[in-house]
């Protein structure tokens, strides 16, 4: 998906049982949702390189989540959630109004401050590297800390790898963080690639997986 570099933190749940089923997100869990990609993306590398303050990080992050759903992934992707979880997908269908307008832009460039540039640049980047492939793009996963291990995560990956398995299309995704590459490659994932972000950012890891039968996940 060539708007934003992919936003994926869920580690060490891949094992365990799934504690509920995922449910479509409405406007009212905006606020939930964003409170809780705000806690899960605390210590990931490419979030803490766009919000490098770590009295201010959580509220701009929560933000900057609130405003991905709201204007973009609410209406073109496809969001699920758990009481601990949240992923966004993007179907091939979305992916070209998926692209931020310029309204969003600007509410991102707000929120990121003087990182803006830098986002900017690695939007940028994301987009020259992004798949040609018609593919299910997982924007965003992630767990609040508290949950980690309970199997929120697994629960809304197999959720979305099911959808595109049943349409016969590939799932792409990158990390910013090494050690959830084993979490992605336990469901079928290979790494393609690797680039650092602009400015001397953190590596970024591109991976993809193909289709499989239905409930090969």
């Amino acid at each position: 998906m060539p708007n934003k570099p992919n936003t994926a933190r869920e580690p060490n749940d891949s094992r365990t049982v799934a504690p509920a089923t995922p449910r479509v997100i409405t406007a009212e869990d905006a606020s939930p949702v964003s409170r809780v990609l705000a806690r899960a993306f605390t210590d990931d590398p490419m979030i803490r390189w766009f919000f490098p303050d770590d009295a201010s990080r959580e509220t701009a992050v929560g933000r900057y989540f609130t405003t991905l759903l709201t204007r973009q992934y609410a209406h073109h992707g496809v969001c699920e959630r758990t009481d601990a979880a949240a992923a966004f997908w993007v179907p091939p269908e979305g992916r070209e109004k998926a692209v931020p307008d310029a309204e969003t832009v600007r509410e991102l460039e707000e929120i990121l401050g003087d990182r803006a540039a830098l986002f900017r640049a690695a939007v940028e980047g994301a987009g020259e590297e992004a798949p040609t492939e018609d593919s299910w793009y997982l924007a965003v996963i992630g767990t609040d800390p508290a949950a980690r291990g309970q199997g929120h995560g697994a629960a809304l990956l197999r959720s979305g790898l099911a959808q595109a398995d049943a349409a016969g299309l590939p799932a792409h995704l990158e990390s910013s963080s090494a050690n959830n590459l084993p979490f992605y490659e336990h469901f079928g994932f290979t790494v393609t690639g690797e680039a650092r972000l602009p400015g001397g950012g953190p590596v970024v890891w591109s991976m993809r997986r193909p289709p499989r039968p239905a409930n090969g996940v």
